[in-house]
């Protein structure tokens, strides 16, 4: 689950990480009480969204005034942020952050998140900050430091030292620097992160650093016990479906093809998308009911799916191993129920109690194709939905 830029930071002010004063509003009434009671004059003005690159997209103003602090809040609440970050569709700022300039004598980069080729979590730290660390990785390798933290959790003195020699850290800066590293690491391990990254972390003029910019996303698993967080989630921020989806813990990703998908695995759900598209087709989305979906789940998801107006056939391809195969059928049978499905419905299905599932299918007088292998299924549901 993504989070906003300000719930990021409150995450690392919470753990000791310096960061600079910043207001969150959402209505032109709330700017104006904010400036007259903080007396706020030049200011930093950031769109709220879950997306990087805002800066590009003109979401992100400087302000030197009252009058023009409340004029730059109007233009960005509201805004469409529209980059490769957001598709097409875009995002909707409905909160902006307000922040005091800083002066900046130099930027770093810091983050962690899961690194699947080390199998364990990674520290990553460039003296390159303020753009993206893919881009500085590509274009400047030897600037990026990607270092495994040890299965205990913590850093070794050793390690904290090489930090610093490669970030240029001297003496003082070294003792705020390597403060910092360490909150960060425990930040993401006690949060359940999946990425947490501070970009910029800044020098000031003054020689105190600061997280000036931060983004936490967080394993959508783990969130039964980061109950904070996970009230936190925006459904203003994800499409109508996701946000469904999200409602009854089903994993969802909306993709830009014409075949809709409903799987139980993600591995199963992988491999279907991959046959569709070996066909010559093009998935609808990414939907993973569970190994031990129910009746309501599966319904929910067969509705999901039915509501994209760009889908033209729907492919279910499940393996009843925790799953049962009635269960699936009745599901779908349940949400066909007072609905028009004017698209083909492709049904592959194996495992436990999969005759009785077909049967229920074949009773339920719903125009049903059930195939007898993934791979024919994948071939019917390209074809139809040309």
């Amino acid at each position: 689950m993504n989070t906003h830029e300000y719930q990021a930071k409150q995450v690392l002010q919470r753990y000791g990480i310096p960061v600079p004063d910043f207001y969150v509003v959402s209505s032109i009434d709330e700017v104006e009480a904010l400036v007259q009671s903080h007396h706020l004059e030049s200011v930093i003005i950031k769109v709220q969204v879950h997306a990087g690159g805002r800066g590009k997209a003109g979401g992100v103003k400087l302000a030197n005034s009252p009058q023009a602090i409340l004029q730059t809040v109007k233009e960005l609440l509201g805004k469409k942020i529209i980059n490769e970050q957001t598709g097409p569709e875009g995002m909707v700022a409905h909160q902006v952050l307000i922040s005091p300039a800083v002066s900046i004598a130099k930027e770093f980069y810091l983050g962690v998140t899961v690194s699947r080729e080390r199998a364990r979590s990674v520290l990553i730290a460039s003296p390159v900050g303020g753009m993206d660390i893919e881009h500085v990785a590509h274009s400047q390798p030897d600037q990026v430091l990607v270092l495994p933290i040890p299965f205990e959790g913590e850093f070794r003195s050793y390690h904290l030292q090489r930090i610093a020699k490669f970030m240029g850290w001297k003496e003082g800066q070294a003792k705020q620097g390597i403060a910092i590293v360490t909150a960060l690491v425990k930040a993401f391990q006690e949060t359940d992160a999946s990425l947490l990254e501070i970009n910029p972390l800044v020098e000031t003029k003054e020689g105190e650093f600061l997280a000036l910019d931060a983004k936490l996303s967080v394993d959508d698993n783990a969130l039964f016990r980061q109950p904070e967080i996970k009230a936190w989630f925006d459904p203003s921020q994800v499409s109508a479906n996701e946000a469904r989806a999200q409602e009854h813990e089903l994993a969802y990703v909306a993709l830009d093809g014409e075949i809709g998908c409903m799987v139980n695995g993600a591995g199963l759900a992988m491999a279907t998308m991959d046959l569709i598209q070996y066909h010559g087709g093009h998935p609808a989305n990414f939907l993973d009911v569970g190994g031990g979906a129910s009746q309501e789940k599966v319904a929910e998801g067969f509705r999901i799916i039915l509501s994209d107006p760009k889908v033209k056939a729907i492919l279910i391809n499940i393996f009843g191993g925790i799953m049962n195969c009635e269960t699936l059928a009745s599901g779908i049978i349940e949400a066909a129920k007072g609905m028009q499905i004017h698209v083909p419905l492709i049904v592959r299905m194996e495992g436990t109690n999969v005759e009785k599932g077909k049967q229920l299918l074949h009773d339920s007088g719903l125009h049903i194709l059930i195939a007898k292998d993934l791979t024919e299924a994948a071939e019917q549901a390209v074809n139809l939905a040309k």
